[in-house]
């Protein structure tokens, strides 16, 4: 898994805790303890949502740790993919050659001899559709990440722009107001609350409730200028109360921790959550500065307001003084019931803050340390003996060496797996030596997937298969470097020439336009090679039809030993039957003639296998290419 996704998912499942808690410890002090204390608690969340730090020991890495010694044998099988490419080589006398993946078919259709696949996983999942899913799946389990990111940046994006739209659709209908009296009750309430920042006054009839837009350039918008004096003085002070409190980055704040977590549906609740305390410890702040006696005045104000309907549908980022009906019955009840808590409740409060900031320290997320590859560490374990510091490690250590060496032996590659994973870098890289001297390719698919991209591990895997000319080791190495060295790599395959190695990097790429002239390059050095192989014994053939000894063939038969493939021709119009005589190395040592015996039990006998193609040509000519 991506590290900044572990992250991301670490931060996600801490922060879906504490909503949890909050949201059933709501309906326990929502009418005890300040509206206002309930709406600022839920900025520790959104800290521990969008602020990747944590201390070193946390609950969230305890987890972490946990699931990933716990991984099933399905995890595994999205894996399947690593051992993709694995082929063998080709005839001696030729280059090494190897196809990669559904490659290898379309060459066996055009009656090429090729190496089979060996030992492929998705080869043995003969449902083609479920292999094209598992696929799939392994396609979106890597790349869940860039997904996750592009969503967040797009949502992001949007909301800005819809925001930024909806201001400028309500700054070009509006109307400074001019009255005297309502500017200098305007400046009163300003110097009442303590802002000293300028503040435009303005009238749009096409917005359904007062409101304060601008973040730099803060403005109060007001439906209709023919507002009560006392309506004015409440609305005006609401709004500015919004501006002194900064309650429209807050909202953003929400609104930005909500496109980080798009796929989370608590951190919704959480947003509905903030808006609603918003307006709740706003009304509360506003019944602190007039007095409980004025509070169903206010309330009154708020009553008056619902009506106006306005053209414009709100933003997000924008504090109004009414959102909705729902909400205007739950404030009023609040308002009417307002009352100033005692010294008691404050400290009930810090007693609480402290609880939750307590709580949020040791539910952590996946730290970033840990999280971070750590190549110097790596190159220690590589170039230094590893040593125990107590007998107890010594005992874990030599216990997990079994279970591996267990698991290894009794061919469990999933248990493999779990197990591999909790080595150091110096017992993996021992091990792989093992797995690649032991020829397993299951066992070192599996391990290879378990170390990180680029890694110094992978650099040496790579150069020792390469030396080594282990293409299906290679292929399963390749799979976990980068673009950038996989560049490098058929930078020196293309060098080398050596064609094998180009085929994989080509498929991992995605250059299917090289790929496929790769492979037309390769049909057509091979066919020259065999009709040449031919000639050399007085074979001669136009591609359909062979002549051998100025005589028609009937049956053709050349039987590759070293690869176990074969060439099979019929024309019913010849008159001879032949097979093509190989030495233990794939070289034609001559050619000798069939009876007519041996060609019934070779036909019989490759009906009873349905190993070749039986298609009829308009002039009785048969071809076939298979496996022996």
């Amino acid at each position: 898994m991506n590290i900044a996704l572990k992250i991301i998912l670490s931060m996600s499942i801490s922060g879906t805790l504490l909503i949890f808690v909050l949201l059933l410890a709501k309906k326990v002090w929502q009418d005890k303890i300040s509206r206002q204390w309930q709406y600022y608690i839920w900025l520790i969340v959104i800290l521990r949502l969008i602020l990747p730090l944590a201390p070193e020991v946390n609950l969230m890495r305890t987890i972490y740790q946990t699931v990933e010694q716990m991984q099933t044998q399905d995890l595994f099988a999205t894996k399947l993919q690593t051992t993709l490419n694995l082929v063998g080589d080709r005839e001696n006398s030729t280059s090494n050659r190897t196809q990669a993946s559904d490659k290898i078919n379309d060459f066996t259709e055009r009656k090429m001899a090729e190496q089979p696949l060996q030992d492929n996983a998705l080869s043995q999942v003969k449902n083609q559709r479920l292999r094209d899913f598992l696929i799939v799946v392994l396609w979106f389990v890597k790349r869940f990440w860039l997904v996750w990111l592009v969503v967040a940046f797009g949502m992001i994006v949007r909301k800005i722009t819809a925001y930024q739209s909806f201001v400028n659709c309500v700054k070009a209908g509006l109307t400074p107001v001019c009255d005297i009296e309502k500017l200098e009750k305007l400046s009163a309430a300003m110097e009442q609350i303590g802002i000293k920042r300028p503040v435009e006054l303005g009238v749009n009839p096409l917005v359904s409730s007062p409101m304060l837009i601008g973040f730099f350039h803060p403005c109060i918008v007001l439906p209709n200028a023919d507002i009560d004096e006392k309506d004015f003085y409440y609305i005006i002070l609401h709004e500015l109360i919004h501006l002194k409190r900064q309650d429209i980055l807050y909202k953003w704040l929400a609104q930005f921790t909500v496109c980080l977590h798009w796929f989370n549906p608590m951190v919704y609740l959480m947003r509905r959550e903030i808006i609603k305390a918003c307006e709740f410890s706003c009304d509360e702040a506003v019944l602190e500065i007039v007095g409980e006696y004025y509070a169903s005045d206010y309330g009154k104000t708020l009553l008056d307001a619902m009506p106006t309907v306005g053209r414009y549908k709100e933003s997000f980022g924008v504090v109004t003084l009414n959102q909705n009906k729902q909400l205007l019955r739950e404030r009023l009840c609040a308002i009417m019931s307002f009352r100033k808590k005692s010294k008691g409740m404050v400290a009930v409060t810090g007693v609480l803050t402290l609880s939750i900031l307590f709580g949020t320290i040791f539910i952590g997320i996946y730290p970033v340390a840990a999280a971070q590859p750590d190549l110097m560490q790596e190159r220690h374990f590589q170039e230094s003996n590893y040593l125990p510091e107590n007998n107890a490690e010594k005992e874990n250590i030599n216990s997990l060496s079994a279970q591996i060496k267990q698991y290894y032996e009794a061919g469990s590659v999933p248990l493999f797996q779990i197990a591999f994973a909790q080595l150091d870098n110096g017992a993996k890289e021992a091990w792989l030596e093992q797995i690649y001297i032991d020829g397993q390719i299951p066992f070192f698919g599996a391990a290879v997937d378990q170390l990180e991209m680029d890694s110094v591990i992978i650099q040496r895997l790579a150069e020792k298969t390469y030396t080594d000319q282990a293409i299906a080791f290679f292929s399963i190495v390749a799979k976990q470097m980068s673009e950038k060295t996989l560049e490098a790599w058929l930078d020196k395959a293309l060098t080398d020439q050596q064609i094998v190695f180009q085929s994989v990097l080509f498929q991992l790429l995605d250059k299917e336009d090289e790929l496929d002239a790769l492979e037309e390059a390769i049909d057509k050095q091979y066919t020259e090679k065999q009709m040449q192989e031919y000639l050399e014994q007085g074979i001669v053939s136009d591609g359909k039809k062979y002549y051998y000894d100025s005589q028609l063939v009937n049956v053709f038969l050349d039987i590759r030993k070293d690869s176990a493939f074969y060439t099979l021709q019929i024309n019913p119009q010849g008159t001879i039957n032949i097979q093509v005589i190989r030495d233990e190395n794939g070289t034609i040592k001559g050619v000798c003639y069939m009876t007519d015996a041996e060609v019934e039990a070779l036909l019989g006998d490759m009906k009873d296998e349905d190993d070749f193609c039986d298609d009829m040509e308009e002039d009785g000519t048969i071809y076939g290419s298979g496996m022996r």
